[in-house]
């Protein structure tokens, strides 16, 4: 039986840059499970389980823009230190959660620093990167 939309499916994987540095991995962990064509993974990572069977395994190069999209110059926010809070000491690679549109959280970086302002970059970190996926087929349901 090959994977199609709406399947449950689990994947052993593992994610790497064209480094070949290991970003995330699920060998030593239990097998991720999603569904099919629901728009929870990233379109690349999805795509590419279509069509496999239980058991098959295969390495795919997703490009930035069907993973985490391409680094965007809107994404970056300059605050200005009188408005950072008090009880927060911001420092380049201080990572901070912020009350995005809708009340979402949105998860930022410190990437820059003046006597004037913060630069924080509200990009997600494998964002403008290709990725590498080992993928292996563990259960449709």
């Amino acid at each position: 039986m090959q994977a199609k939309k709406g399947d449950a499916v689990t994947v052993h994987y593992t994610g790497r840059l064209e480094d070949g540095s290991v970003f995330d991995s699920s060998v030593s962990r239990q097998p991720l499970g999603f569904t099919l064509g629901d728009g929870n993974m990233i379109k690349g990572f999805d795509a590419a389980v279509y069509g496999m069977v239980i058991g098959d395994k295969k390495t795919v190069t997703i490009p930035a823009a069907e993973a985490y999209g391409e680094r965007r110059a809107d994404m970056m926010i300059d605050v200005p230190l009188s408005q950072v809070p008090p009880n927060i000491q911001p420092e380049i690679g201080l990572q901070l959660t912020l009350q995005g549109g809708g009340g979402q959280p949105m998860q930022v970086t410190v990437v820059d620093m003046t006597d004037e302002k913060i630069v924080l970059d509200a990009n997600h970190d494998l964002a403008g990167k290709d990725l590498i996926f080992d993928i292996e087929l563990v259960t449709i349901n």
